[in-house]
């Protein structure tokens, strides 16, 4: 059975009993309306920790004035029941006066250069707001696994060096992309799109396919094979397609060989999607 807890207190009591057990502890970080892609996540963190902790909180620090903050999905009933299915062994579901202080955080972790590319060149300050509060859960919760979705590529990149640089002690578990049966990546905002968005929508992930055939032919013409598919969808317009190296998450040239990754991000209607594909140059 799944216990909820919505204070700090009462995670915190829940966790210090099951390190007196000497159980281990993993924590699912999550803006809930849970899906296949989330279940995973916490599959994987059965199998690494003894205890799950999966917490489901809105965190308005990463939504920026125009965005979708105040439509996005909410259902806690379904999301607690899904994970007693799962087997999640506590859901932290905090309100905001309980994980923020009074008027919000004037403290906030800086991102540094690579927040401020690619999803955060769209969206300025995003990813300040998402470690600030993924660092206040790893605190509130001290679980030795984080587990996060490949989906959000720079967000977990930008996770992994925050822990490695602020020596935070957790280890950062990464579970690849779950997908639909059309290709789509599984994500939460995937509930915005109409028949006609659905059908659009396909064209992020026909793209990375794409750009994964063209690998053997270098950088551009993986750009140019992705674009070439994304440009076939009037009505699914491009924010950014950029082939980087994982370990830097600087872009490469068309020299470059190794493993790389390949992100796209795009508008259908109003809806932004994001994906990638790892794919190997040479």
């Amino acid at each position: 059975m799944t216990t909820t807890a919505t204070t700090i207190a009462a995670v915190r009591a829940e966790v210090a009993a099951a390190h007196g057990r000497g159980a281990r502890v993993a924590l699912v970080p999550t803006m809930g309306a849970l899906h296949a892609g989330h279940l995973a996540l916490v599959a994987r963190a059965r199998e690494v920790a003894d205890v799950v902790v999966v917490s489901v909180f809105v965190n308005p620090l990463q939504f920026g004035p125009k965005e979708d903050f105040a439509r996005y999905p909410r259902d806690l009933a379904a999301d607690t029941a899904l994970l007693e299915t799962a087997g999640a062994d506590v859901l932290f579901a905090p309100d905001a006066a309980e994980l923020l202080p009074v008027g919000g955080t004037g403290i906030r972790v800086a991102a540094g250069p690579i927040g401020d590319v690619l999803e955060g060149r769209i969206r300025p300050g995003h990813f300040d707001g998402v470690l600030t509060i993924v660092l206040k859960l790893l605190h509130v919760v001290g679980p030795e696994v984080a587990v996060f979705g490949q989906k959000d590529a720079q967000q977990v990149f930008l996770v992994g060096r925050m822990i490695a640089e602020l020596d935070v002690p957790v280890a950062l578990e990464v579970v690849g992309t779950v997908r639909e049966e059309d290709g789509l990546a599984r994500s939460s905002r995937n509930a915005y799109l109409d028949a006609h968005g659905r059908a659009l929508a396909r064209a992020v992930p026909a793209a990375l396919d794409a750009a994964g055939s063209a690998a053997d032919r270098g950088v551009d013409a993986m750009v140019a094979a992705a674009q070439g598919a994304l440009a076939g969808e009037d009505g699914a317009d491009l924010d950014y397609l950029a082939v980087v190296d994982p370990a830097t998450f600087r872009p490469v040239d068309d020299g470059y060989r190794g493993r790389a990754l390949v992100l796209v991000a795009a508008r259908v209607g109003g809806t932004r999607l994001i994906d990638n594909r790892f794919v190997h140059l040479g």
